[in-house]
Parts: structure tokens; C-alpha cells; sequence
């Protein structure tokens, strides 16, 4: 792509602008602001609203016991076990094992903090799930 074809459509970035590599009148790659471009909104609507929907179905199975509050926190900050376990220090196998609500319920606080703070929660928050969310990750 040459820097007048780098795409200036939309103000996804709500007025701030992105970096994009093109092509000057040398042929060298440049960086070029973008506001971005109506194909990148879409695409990016449509991976919010299947991460949205996919932790209110996550958040479903929190509230009726089949999972922990932390796999909950853990699906909303878009981590996986292992990142996970090396964030808290903990190991993956326990991690997992933590995802029973009957464990997690039994957890000491100490191990309750390490997972707060790899979450970047209190506690208590860590200990709760929250309300229902809309298609844009917000709390009603």
C-alpha cells in the first residue's frame, strides 16, 4: 500500500490515530497515521461482541456453580490458564483445579491474594462476578 492509499475512513480510535507501515515515492516502508477504515470497525464490532458473549456465557456458568469467580476473571482479561499460573506463581495444574467452585471456595487468603493481584483486583472482587454485560464488555 502507498501513503496515499493508507486509509483515513473512520474515527474508530475516537480521534486518536494508528500506526500503518507504507510504501513512499522511494519504495521504503514508512509509518503513516491511519484513523483507520470502515472494514477494520466492522471486523473489530464483531470480535468484541463474540469476547462479550462468550464471558456472559461464562459468567452464567459462575453463577450457577459450575465454574469459579477466577475462571471468570481470569476469560475477562483475555488470559489462558498458563499465563495465568506464571502471573500468579502458581502452577497450571492447580490453576485448573482452582476453576471447581468447591476448591476456590476453600482457597487460603494468601493464595487468594496472588490471584488478586495477578488480576489486578481486591479480593473481594476477585471472590464475585458482575452483573449482567451489554455487547460492549459494560456492566447494566
Amino acid at each position: 500500500m502507498k501513503i496515499t492509499e493508507v486509509p483515513q475512513d473512520i474515527t474508530f480510535y475516537e480521534g486518536e490515530r494508528r500506526a500503518c507501515y507504507a510504501l513512499n515515492d522511494e519504495g521504503k516502508y514508512v509509518i503513516v497515521p491511519s484513523t483507520g477504515w470502515e472494514y477494520e470497525e466492522v471486523v473489530n464490532g464483531l470480535a468484541v461482541n463474540e469476547l462479550a458473549a462468550h464471558l456472559e456465557e461464562t459468567r452464567k456458568e459462575v453463577l450457577v456453580g459450575i465454574r469459579s469467580p477466577l475462571f471468570y476473571h481470569m476469560e475477562s482479561r483475555q488470559m489462558n490458564p498458563r499465563i495465568l499460573a506464571k502471573t500468579a506463581g502458581i502452577a497450571v495444574f492447580r490453576v485448573k483445579r482452582h476453576f471447581r467452585p468447591e476448591i476456590f471456595a476453600r482457597l487460603k487468603p494468601s493464595l487468594l491474594a496472588r490471584y488478586a493481584k495477578a488480576l489486578a483486583l481486591s479480593v473481594e472482587g476477585l471472590k464475585i462476578v458482575p452483573g449482567k454485560r451489554d455487547g460492549r464488555g459494560n456492566s447494566k
